[in-house]
C-alpha cells in the first residue's frame, strides 16, 4: 500500500538578503557578455531577456500574455533515432547566424520515407513521416510555487491510487460515466512530475534551471545554456550562474506569495461565488482541479496527465496510423496535458496550454478527451449556473502582496537590430 507523504505545514523560506539577491536576478535584463554573468550572458538564442519580461500578470512573477508566448517542439523517434527529443524554436539571437526556425530543425530531424502506415479497414496507406511536431506553449504563474516544490510524490500518487481504487468501484456497479482518473508522470529518476504543461519537472530548481538556460540562454549549475538548431555551431563557455547566484534566484521564485480566494464585498456576489463552487464541486471540475493536495489548499490541481483533446484530432479522420518506432508508453502523448493549478487564475489570462482561450468560460467549453462530460454538462447547465462558475473562478485572484513590476528597459541598439531581421 502506498502511504500519503507528510501534509505540507510550513511555508517557504529564506534569508531576506537571498531573497533580495534573487529578486535582482529575476528583474534583470540581460545582455550578451553581461557584467553579471560568469560566462556569455544573453543568448545565444533566447525568447527574453529576463524572468519578469515574461512573468509580469499580477505582479512580478505571475503569468505572461500571448506576445510572450514560446514554440516547443518535440522530435518523435525514428529507425536511426530510437529517443525521444525536444526543445524550443528561440524568437531571437544575438547573431543572425543562429537564427532558428521550423527549416533549421529539418537538418537534425529529416522527414522519413514511408514512415507512417494508415490502415482504413479496406486498404492501406504509407506516407512520409515527420517527426517534428510543435506547439505554442503560454507562460504560466509562478504564485505559489515553493508550497507546490513541497507537495510529495507520494502525497500526488496516492491521491491517484484512491480515485483508480474508486472508478474500479463504480465500474463493478455498471457506472461507466465521470472523468478518467489521469496518470501521473513519472521520470526516469523515478520522481513524480509537478512543473512544466507536461508535468516534465520534479522539483522548482530543475524547472528554475531550465527556464534559465532554455528561455534567456544562461548556464547554470543545473542545465548548459540552450544551444541554436543550426549548422553554425556555437562553442562551449562558462556558465552564467554560480551556485550562489542560482541558489538565489530560486529562493526568490519559491518564497513568491502564494494566490488567495478573494469572495466579493456585496451580498448578492459573494452569494453567487460561493454557490459557483459548489457547483464547480458538483458538475466534475474539481475531479482534475482538486482544491487540495498534500496539505496544500485552494491550489486546484492533481498535477496528472489528461487528455484534453481527441486523439483524431488533426489526424487521419479516425483511421488507425502506426509509425515505425512508437513514443515510449510512458512518455505523454501529443493531447495528453498537466492540469494547471487555478489558484491566481482571475489574473493569468488567456488560458489553456497555447494560450488560445482568452477567456475563462472559452477555456471551459474548450476541454474535451477526458473532460467531454463535463465540458457538456457546464453546457447543460442555466445561465445562471455558468455565470455563478465563473464567478467563483474570478476570485481566485493573484496575491495582493506581490511585487510590483519594474519598468521595461529599452533593448540595446544591437539586439534590436536583430529583433527586426528576426521579423
Amino acid at each position: 500500500m502506498l502511504l500519503p507523504g507528510l501534509p505540507v505545514l510550513r511555508a517557504p523560506r529564506a534569508s531576506a538578503e537571498e531573497r533580495a539577491a534573487g529578486k535582482v536576478l529575476f528583474e534583470h535584463t540581460w545582455q550578451p557578455h553581461d557584467p553579471m554573468a560568469h560566462g556569455d550572458g544573453l543568448g545565444p538564442v533566447f525568447n527574453a531577456r529576463s524572468c519578469v519580461e515574461c512573468h509580469f500578470q499580477g505582479g512580478v512573477g505571475g503569468g505572461g500574455d500571448n506576445p510572450h508566448n514560446v514554440l516547443a517542439f518535440e522530435a518523435h523517434p525514428t529507425r536511426d533515432r530510437p529517443e525521444v527529443k525536444g526543445g524550443l524554436i528561440h524568437k531571437f539571437a544575438v547573431e543572425n547566424k543562429y537564427f532558428e526556425g521550423r527549416g533549421s530543425l529539418r537538418e537534425f530531424f529529416p522527414i522519413v520515407p514511408n514512415g507512417v502506415r494508415i490502415d482504413n479497414g479496406c486498404y492501406v496507406l504509407t506516407l512520409d513521416f515527420d517527426p517534428v511536431r510543435t506547439e505554442t506553449v503560454n507562460t504560466t504563474a509562478l504564485f505559489g510555487a515553493g508550497w507546490i516544490d513541497r507537495i510529495s510524490g507520494k502525497g500526488i500518487l496516492h491521491d491517484y491510487r484512491k480515485r483508480v481504487l474508486a472508478r474500479l468501484g463504480r465500474e463493478l456497479q455498471a457506472d461507466f460515466g465521470g472523468i478518467g482518473p489521469g496518470r501521473p508522470r513519472v521520470l526516469p529518476d523515478g520522481r513524480v512530475g509537478k512543473f512544466g504543461w507536461k508535468a516534465q519537472f520534479a522539483t522548482l530548481e530543475d524547472f528554475v534551471a531550465a527556464a534559465c538556460a532554455n528561455e534567456i540562454g544562461l548556464g547554470n549549475p543545473r542545465m548548459d545554456q540552450a544551444k541554436p538548431w543550426v549548422r553554425a555551431g556555437y562553442p562551449d563557455v562558462e556558465r552564467d550562474l554560480d551556485r550562489e547566484q542560482f541558489r538565489s534566484l530560486v529562493a526568490f521564485v519559491d518564497t513568491l506569495p502564494r494566490p488567495s480566494e478573494v469572495l466579493p464585498d456585496d451580498p448578492a456576489g459573494r452569494a453567487q461565488a460561493e454557490r459557483g463552487k459548489a457547483l464547480f464541486g458538483s458538475i466534475g471540475c474539481a475531479a482534475c482541479h482538486r482544491p487540495e493536495i498534500d496539505g496544500v489548499a485552494g491550489l486546484y490541481s492533481d498535477f496528472l496527465l489528461h487528455r484534453l483533446t481527441d486523439p483524431g484530432e488533426g489526424g487521419y479522420g479516425g483511421r488507425k496510423q502506426s509509425v515505425e518506432i512508437p513514443l515510449p508508453e510512458e512518455h505523454p502523448r501529443p493531447e495528453e496535458w498537466k492540469t494547471p493549478p487555478l489558484w491566481g487564475v482571475a489574473d493569468s489570462a488567456p488560458y489553456f496550454h497555447d494560450g488560445q482561450s482568452p477567456t475563462l468560460k472559452d477555456a471551459i467549453l474548450r476541454h474535451h478527451g477526458d473532460a467531454e462530460v463535463v465540458t457538456e454538462t457546464y453546457r447543460g447547465l442555466p445561465n445562471q449556473d455558468q455565470e455563478a462558475i465563473l464567478a467563483f473562478l474570478k476570485t481566485l485572484k493573484a496575491p495582493a502582496d506581490a511585487a510590483p513590476v519594474p519598468p521595461a528597459p529599452t533593448p540595446t541598439r544591437d539586439l534590436a537590430r536583430a529583433d527586426r531581421s528576426r521579423r
